[in-house]
């Protein structure tokens, strides 16, 4: 039987990844557990014995796999988007804004104002990206430090914006958050009591899409070849500024779709906060298995798996610490790790190529003059 090309590129260091967290997982159940023996066995076959938490682990799996959609186009084209935190919590802002409003409210066509929403949020996340892209192509900024700091500058703009516009929410009470949005604008439940709904389906389909978009077209072949090759797409004559612009924006539109769907289909309205390690898990998911498409479903749903079963385990089991997040932290940080080696002798053959041809000018340039 022969194995996709796709699978035989898999880099076998990425097991490594999840395979830490969930190592970290079981030694500190076992350290830190009322009950160890139970734990474990709630830990490995929890999710799949209850409705709702089976449910919330697709319903995870659906952030990270739209959000690690947008993560990894950016990837494949060259550009490190770190700003998706950022972008899920605008896209997620803009939708209960619109959908919150007096006009979504008073409409007689619930669809229209779906829509209107949708694409606002769209556009807001494509906006906030596309300040690296303008950044990367006008002053030669790097995407990975840029598109962080737009986001760190907009996290608290949107927080300062919940608090003034909470003062108008009579359901608020404690809650720092937008009025929640109405029912006919709510994505039904598949499997209740859980917020599983049918934004997964649409998660799946949008990584079926970019794989088709990498693989069958011109626009998405160049964009490969800047990713991996950014010397010779120069060269080929390949545009730069529809390389970073085109990725970025659709990055950051996805990570906004992220937004719409947890407001929409899990949250139904825009609270502090909803969009925390959103972004950075999705990165994960994506570096996981070298931004490749199709393989960030599997990817998406053994993360979301653990992610859940850890903080199911540590809110059963009375964890003094956030067992989910330390978790979290460590397969990032185990990703990052190759990552950043692979990125480094990148930036050193770059570097080595372009002294070459420096001193090959220069000879050339010495041998004319003689």
């Amino acid at each position: 039987m022969k194995i996709p090309s796709f699978l035989r590129s898999f880099p076998l260091t990425a097991l490594l990844s999840p395979l830490s967290g969930l190592v970290l997982c079981v030694l500190l159940i076992v350290v830190f557990a009322q009950n160890p023996a139970a734990a474990l066995a709630s830990f490995f076959t929890g999710n799949f014995t209850s409705a709702y938490y089976f449910g919330t682990m697709l319903n995870t799996a659906t952030f990270l796999m739209t959000a690690g959609a947008g993560a990894a186009l950016a990837i494949k084209s060259g550009n490190m988007n770190l700003g998706g935190e950022g972008q899920v919590y605008a896209g997620g802002f803009v939708t209960a804004l619109v959908l919150g409003s007096n006009w979504a409210q008073g409409t007689g066509t619930p669809a229209l104002a779906f829509v209107t929403a949708l694409l606002a949020a769209l556009v807001a996340g494509a906006c906030l990206a596309l300040i690296a892209a303008v950044l990367k192509e006008t002053r030669g900024a790097e995407v990975l430090l840029t598109s962080f700091l737009a986001s760190a500058a907009v996290l608290p703009l949107i927080d300062g914006l919940l608090l003034s516009l909470m003062k108008n929410n009579p359901e608020s009470q404690h809650l720092i958050a937008l009025p929640y949005i109405a029912e006919r604008f709510r994505l039904p439940q598949l499997l209740a009591p859980s917020p599983f709904n049918a934004s997964f389906f649409a998660a799946c389909a949008l990584c079926l899409l970019l794989w088709l978009f990498l693989r069958a077209t011109t626009a998405g072949r160049h964009l490969l070849i800047w990713g991996k090759a950014p010397l010779f797409a120069r060269a080929a004559g390949y545009s730069s500024v529809a390389a970073s612009f085109g990725s970025l924006a659709v990055s950051g539109a996805l990570h906004a779709l992220t937004g719409f769907f947890a407001v929409t289909g899990t949250y139904y309205t825009c609270h502090k906060d909803f969009y925390v390690n959103m972004g950075w898990n999705a990165l994960s998911a994506a570096l996981i298995v070298s931004s490749h498409p199709l393989l960030l479903l599997p990817s998406s749903l053994v993360l979301a798996w653990l992610y859940t079963a850890a903080g199911r385990v540590g809110l059963t089991q009375g964890f003094a610490f956030d067992i989910a997040g330390i978790v979290q932290g460590v397969i990032l940080f185990a990703v990052a790790i190759p990552f950043s080696f692979e990125k480094l002798t990148e930036h050193r053959q770059r570097a080595a190529t372009g002294h070459r041809q420096s001193d090959a000018t220069d000879g050339s340039a010495h041998k004319e003059a003689t």
